[in-house]
């Protein structure tokens, strides 16, 4: 009779096993190892020897060595271990430590019996001749040959956050992956417990095998999530655009507006068509807000806003409906060596010439007007094209008025002096309006006016192109500048 034999599936190799709750013993083992090797037998001669029913069952059992990865099925789960037919001459056992990359685990929650799972073969034979597997150690063999390549890719992993140690928290990424508390956002995070429990995205800026060391960096995922966010958003946006936003902060030179997308810069100047000397005094972090789209610098990302000019302009609606020679209401605003600023309407200020504030010689105007003094004050010329307007307070007097009425009867008196005078005339009376060469004094007090200003606020400042924002506002801030 021929003798052959038939060497089983690995999966056959070790099904009879000790009921669960037992101990396994060497014999117990051995008895299970014999039925297992008789089931991949098949027919046999009844004549074998024992040398060949040995070779016969040493066929069926799989050979592996430590550090070998294997598949094997659950088959019974103690709280402290569990036991995993592998096809070896006895189960192998999985200590508890080694089921899970966390501290403290539950075997049953990490496995079930009847489920195959892959584990790597730490010992072969520990003291109590037991074949001791991990878990554990087989994901992080598969874990880092995945991560590798996601780093190199530049791709992202994804993970559960697990526990938070001293300085940032620990991710299970198939392997203990460390993320540091300034990295898990864009901002850093004083308190990171409420992330435990959390599933986060991010990407792998550090790997190290040698020392088991692998770093992420949620805030990279983020930045450059970020980057394609703000980018579409500034192909998206296009000047002269209305859009809402809400202002997100305050600075010295201006208010910060979030679009929904990314904040731009409303300057100081764009916030009102009033003088502000300090952007607190028009917007407070939170305020919801209209602005116009004044430009987008796609190379530099930034956008520039202006809230003015999403409202009426002042300017417009007063030169509109005003004229000169009309007489209006005003507030004074600020008293200056030549003269003093008047607000005849919001976000509308003109100049009264120190030579305007009264019909008698002013040697200083802040010693006949006083800042919020309301005054009645007289158009004397609209400046279109400069966007100024002169005034007059005396002008506006009655008393102005009845000098003016006596000196055009005086002019008409047979024999008076034509008007301007002549040389040797002696003229008209030194500040009649009506005098000849009035229009002469007009442009020589607008020249000394001009001069003055000039003096005041120093010569025109001339800034480097590529000078930035702060040292521009610093350097009118030294000149004296910035008043509208």
């Amino acid at each position: 009779m021929t003798n052959e034999t038939v060497t089983a599936p690995a999966a056959d190799a070790a099904a009879v096993v000790a009921p669960a709750g037992d101990a396994p013993t060497n014999d117990r083992l051995q008895v299970a190892d014999q039925a297992a090797a008789m089931r991949g037998l098949g027919e046999i001669a009844n004549d074998l020897t024992a040398e060949d029913f040995a070779a016969a069952v040493e066929r069926t059992v799989v050979e592996f060595r430590e550090g070998s990865l294997i598949i094997g099925t659950v088959v019974r789960v103690d709280p402290d271990e569990v036991l995993v037919d592998i096809g070896f001459k006895s189960e192998g056992v999985i200590p508890a430590k080694e089921l899970s990359i966390r501290n403290t685990v539950n075997p049953a929650d990490i496995v079930k019996v009847g489920e195959q799972i892959e584990a790597l073969v730490l010992t072969m034979e520990d003291s109590e001749g037991r074949l001791i597997l991990s878990k554990k150690r087989a994901q992080y063999e598969r874990a880092w040959g995945r991560i590798e390549t996601v780093m190199n890719e530049g791709g992202t992993v994804t993970g559960q956050v697990i526990e938070v140690v001293k300085g940032g928290l620990i991710v299970d990424i198939g392997l203990r992956g460390f993320l540091p508390a300034s990295l898990v956002e864009l901002r850093r995070v004083r308190d990171l417990h409420p992330y435990i429990g959390e599933t986060l995205i991010a990407k792998v800026i550090e790997l190290d095998k040698n020392r088991n060391n692998v770093v992420l960096s949620r805030r990279a995922y983020l930045e450059e999530e970020q980057q394609e966010q703000r980018q579409a958003f500034l192909d998206e946006l296009k000047a002269g655009e209305i859009r809402d936003g809400v202002v997100s902060s305050v600075v010295n030179f201006g208010a910060f507006v979030d679009l929904g997308g990314m904040d731009g810069l409303v300057h100081v100047s764009e916030l009102s068509w009033q003088h502000v000397s300090h952007p607190s005094e028009v917007v407070s972090v939170g305020d919801k807000v209209k602005v116009k789209v004044l430009e987008v610098d796609l190379d530099r990302e930034r956008i520039s806003l202006s809230i003015r000019q999403t409202r009426e302009d002042p300017w417009e609606s007063f030169s509109g409906g005003h004229g000169v020679g009309d007489i209006v209401d005003g507030k004074v605003t600020k008293t200056v060596p030549f003269g003093a600023f008047v607000s005849v309407a919001d976000g509308v200020e003109g100049l009264v010439h120190v030579s305007e504030i009264a019909m008698h010689h002013v040697e200083s105007p802040e010693l006949e007007l006083s800042v919020e003094q309301p005054v009645k004050v007289k158009i004397t010329e609209i400046d279109g094209e400069r966007r100024r307007i002169s005034l007059s307070i005396k002008q506006a007097l009655p008393e102005w008025e009845s000098r003016s009425q006596w000196q055009e009867e005086e002019e008409q008196r047979p024999g008076a002096p034509a008007a301007g005078g002549g040389p040797g005339s002696g003229g008209a009376e030194r500040g009649s309006p009506d005098r000849g060469g009035s229009d002469r004094g007009k442009r020589k007090r607008t020249q000394e006016f001009e001069k003055e200003e000039e003096e005041s606020t120093g010569p025109a400042p001339t800034f480097n192109a590529d000078a930035s924002l702060e040292a521009i506002l610093e350097e009118l801030k030294q000149r004296g500048i910035g008043r509208k």
